[in-house]
């Protein structure tokens, strides 16, 4: 009984672990996409 409930505990933990990786690395794919997109701009000025 105890190494299953550990195992599903393990298992909430890995889940929640990953999702809070996803939502940092959506959050900093979205800054590096805004600073490209205002390079993108810069190089546009510039022509």
């Amino acid at each position: 009984m105890s190494p299953l409930w550990w195992t599903f505990l393990m298992m909430t933990f890995i889940i929640f672990f990953l999702y809070l990786m996803s939502i940092l690395y959506f959050n900093l794919d979205n800054k590096v996409k805004m600073s490209i997109n205002l390079k993108g701009y810069k190089t546009i000025w510039k022509w």
